[in-house]
């Protein structure tokens, strides 16, 4: 079926039409729950229409990706790394589609839809290399004649539940979440031998449709089971079941602070494993020898990219009370010049909230604001637009107001002053949630405090660039309320997988340990 409109119909080169089937099962498209329609955020109209999962296709799915799990953790380890290569390759050929549908459906700016895409090659590529170094040790032993070594084997399956604001992303971390995670997951859960279980937003069906098709390609190409990915488009249901299914020994959930919460409780009330990117409610601190311009540019990215609606974004800019007034006057003038529109369209760098609901909460928080004392500098509006605009917003206020302390998840910038290192580290930290950081200075002894143990106490601590963009190499995360779970690099595979301590005796005798003799 063709689309609507013609903007519509470079979505044919990925598979997708004006209705779609959203749920992959056991090899095959079904969708046997109810029929929703994915949302342009820029006009509010219709893209398509898709058939989402029930409850009866979410246990055919499961069923077969089990028996699936038998099959994938028995192919090496890279071997494996060559299937995520083959995804990696198929991703480059529809780079600009992809990128552009996930503009399109979820409402970023295009080169942020494009470097989504790209970053999900990139956790591709780090994952084929990874695939030939899932490591583990030998231990010296104690006792005459034994070896100990540790072992990495697959856990089986790992569920992934996605937000909408990066819908494809946090997919890597799979092939490795609500804030990145989709492509960060399936990467490394697939190269460490699990199947995956992805629910993706159910206001991005159409990325998640997208992504699938492409993994079961590359699937089919090789003879092996469809199941080994599996993908369901649908509401809590499906992710209420996901946190239930005791087949399921590890759910990594990207969102709020509250649900994330719920998941938690639920997965460990059946002793599963939960891998939790949550709230993020980021800080940038400006001190008095900081490139005052290099910080200006550093802010307007990460308090004004993706709308706000980024994990890592910016929510909070403290500034050193000598060079307050200038940093402001010199953000406030920039956003001035922020193009706001059609995030298709080339030079625009402000697209709209991803829904109409978040334009109404972005217009809540503006009125709690006030009335907890907050003075408007720029912006504090929506554009009256048929998508869900908002104006990029700046705020003063105290770091004490009840409001600062949580996610505004939306273009809004709380501005507040301080007078030494110790009291902005303290106002950095003293918020619920630990996500990301960033101070600009050129002074080393800062720096070093500021990554040290008085320093902030996020699970990103960056220096002189913004607190959003992290790069892949590194293990992603956060600590307190924003969850304590790493994703991408470093040594974030380990979560993927279950260890084991082995002792094997060569001997004849039988030594016990802690010299124990026992008859």
């Amino acid at each position: 079926m063709g689309f609507d409109r013609k903007e519509y119909e470079f979505l044919d080169a990925i598979g997708l039409t004006s209705s779609n089937l959203g749920c992959f099962v056991n090899g095959t498209w079904k969708g046997n729950g109810p029929v929703v329609s994915s949302i342009n955020p820029a006009n509010n109209q219709k893209i398509a229409e898709v058939s989402e999962a029930s409850i009866q296709d979410y246990e055919e799915g499961m069923q077969a990706c089990s028996e699936a799990a038998k099959i994938w953790m028995q192919v090496p380890a890279p071997k494996r790394g060559e299937i995520v290569r083959q995804i990696g390759d198929a991703l480059r050929a529809k780079l600009q589609q992809l990128g552009r549908l996930v503009s399109l459906e979820m409402g970023k700016i295009l080169p942020e839809g494009i470097g989504e895409v790209q970053e999900i090659i990139d956790m591709c590529d780090f994952a084929v290399g990874l695939s030939r170094q899932l490591n583990g040790s030998v231990i010296p032993s104690e006792r005459p004649n034994h070896m100990m070594l540790e072992m990495w084997n697959p856990l089986g399956i790992v569920g992934v539940i996605t937000a909408f604001n990066f819908p494809c992303a946090v997919l890597g971390e799979i092939y490795a979440l609500y804030y990145s995670s989709t492509g960060w997951n399936a990467c490394i859960a697939l190269v460490c031998g699990n199947c995956v279980v992805w629910k993706g937003a159910p206001t991005t069906p159409l990325v998640t449709i997208a992504m699938t098709k492409l993994v079961a390609g590359v699937l089919e190409k090789n003879n092996l089971p469809g199941a080994i990915f599996t993908a369901f488009c649908g509401g809590a249901e499906i992710g209420e079941a996901i946190a239930k299914d005791t087949r399921i020994p590890l759910v990594s959930f990207t969102g709020s602070s509250k649900v994330g919460l719920k998941v938690q409780q639920t997965v460990s009330e059946r002793f599963g494993k939960c891998l939790l990117e949550l709230s993020g409610n980021n800080a940038i601190i400006v001190m008095d020898d900081a490139d005052i311009q290099l910080a200006v540019r550093s802010v307007l990215f990460a308090a004004v990219g993706t709308a706000g609606q980024r994990c890592t974004t910016c929510r909070r800019l403290l500034l050193h009370e000598s060079i307050y007034q200038r940093v402001l006057d010199q953000l406030l003038d920039v956003y001035k010049q922020v193009k706001i529109g059609d995030p298709l369209e080339k030079g625009t760098l402000l697209g709209p909230l991803h829904t109409s609901q978040s334009r109404m909460n972005y217009e809540k928080g503006i009125e709690t604001i006030k009335s907890q004392g907050g003075k408007i500098l720029t912006g504090g509006a929506i554009i009256e637009l048929d998508g869900n605009f908002v104006e990029p917003t700046i705020v003063e206020i105290s770091p004490d107001a009840d409001v600062v302390k949580e996610e505004l998840f939306a273009p809004v910038l709380f501005v507040m002053k301080f007078q030494t290192l110790k009291e902005a580290i303290e106002i950095n930290n003293s918020v619920p949630q630990g996500l990301s950081s960033s101070i600009f200075t050129r002074n080393p002894e800062v720096i070093f405090k500021w990554i040290g143990p008085q320093g902030s106490d996020c699970g990103i601590v960056n220096v002189n660039i913004p607190t959003n963009g992290a790069e892949i190499g590194g293990a992603f995360g956060g600590e307190k309320a924003t969850g304590g779970g790493r994703e991408a690099g470093s040594d974030s595979w380990k979560q993927y997988m279950r260890r084991s301590t082995c002792t094997i005796n060569y001997g004849n005798e039988l030594p016990l340990a802690q010299g124990i003799n026992f008859g």
